[in-house]
């Protein structure tokens, strides 16, 4: 992918996040029912590292479920994580200790933050398919294949929003934002976004997604140095909006 469409892509997502974070947050205050799957099956009072933490609604979760255990939350949207630090500081305090950062995963440096964090397992619910070009999630994928020690566990979640004929009626055209599809790899997308407060007018945001194969998904374990362990499909109507996946780092 060349440079200039590999940034308008990221001014896409970044303008929406300004510009409708707080919404966006209001309509993520619940945990997915995959998200909560992967939560009940974490080893209690485990060292978590979560890419994308948004509103910090899960971190939230994990301070009333265990008496102990560490997480680092890590965001590239200060309007989100503004929120998340606003939720914990109205929060009855737990025995977690929880912390946010500014990180954003297209500075190569990221994982200098998150190096001084020693985690077991690595988090990344719905952020992978936001990430343009290939070359650029593969490096991000080393990187989180480098913060784990060996075994530890890497689990993502990725958005199929091909399995819902409401969300595929909401694919806009690139030439709309003014880009060439033949510059773009196969998978990617561009959807709206519509929110409304009670008497006004509806909002429209564009997102970029990208939609993950799980052949895509096997060969970019393979290169960062991991196994897929498991996976399973939940969310939305039907079950099957989210792919998670589990990937274990392989012995060197």
């Amino acid at each position: 992918m060349d440079s200039l469409t590999f940034q308008r892509l990221l001014h896409l997502n970044q303008e929406f996040y300004q510009k409708f974070g707080p919404a966006f947050a209001a309509t993520r205050r619940r945990i997915q029912p995959g998200v909560r799957r992967v939560v009940n099956g974490l080893p209690v009072g485990g060292r978590l590292l979560d890419l994308g933490c948004g509103s910090g609604t899960l971190a939230l979760e994990l301070d009333k479920l265990w008496i102990t255990g560490s997480y680092f939350g890590l965001d590239f949207s200060n309007e989100l994580l503004a929120e998340a630090r606003n939720a914990l500081h109205r929060a009855k305090p737990g025995g977690v200790d929880i912390r946010f950062a500014r990180a954003d995963l297209i500075d190569p440096n990221w994982a200098d933050l998150a190096a001084g964090f020693p985690v077991d397992v690595v988090l990344a619910f719905a952020v992978l398919h936001h990430i343009p070009d290939s070359a650029v999630r593969a490096r991000i994928l080393r990187q989180v294949c480098d913060l784990l020690p060996e075994g530890g566990v890497f689990i993502h979640s990725e958005w199929q929003f091909q399995h819902s004929a409401k969300l595929m009626a909401r694919r806009v055209a690139w030439e709309t934002v003014g880009i060439d599809e033949t510059e773009l790899e196969p998978g990617d997308t561009l959807l709206d976004w519509r929110y409304a407060l009670s008497g006004q007018p509806e909002q429209v945001g564009l997102r970029y997604v990208h939609l993950f194969s799980r052949e895509e998904l096997t060969d970019l374990a393979a290169q960062a140095g991991f196994t897929v362990d498991s996976e399973f499909e939940s969310d939305g109507d039907g079950g099957r909006l989210g792919l998670y996946q589990a990937w274990r780092k392989m012995e060197s």
